[in-house]
């Protein structure tokens, strides 16, 4: 995989979202972090060092996939 630098300011945008530790769903990394490809840029941060669960949940009849920062990524 080529990782994005972590300076890039997609990455920082999605990691200023998780950053609190807590459960984000997708839709909600998407608009707070203004990204699309939520799956990639985790596996961005993931490959800088981070740590991020991931898990889904049927809501309604749709999965809803969650994603929640347990250690941030090393220099970051």
């Amino acid at each position: 995989m080529h990782a994005a630098p972590l300076s890039s300011p997609r990455l920082q945008r999605v990691l200023a979202v998780l950053a609190d530790g807590k459960p984000h769903t997708t839709r909600e990394i998407v608009r707070k972090g203004r990204v699309m490809a939520v799956s990639a840029c985790v596996s961005e941060l993931r490959h800088h060092g981070a740590e991020i669960e991931c898990w889904s949940v049927i809501v309604g009849g749709k999965r809803v996939f969650f994603y929640k920062m347990t250690k941030g990524p090393k220099n970051g």
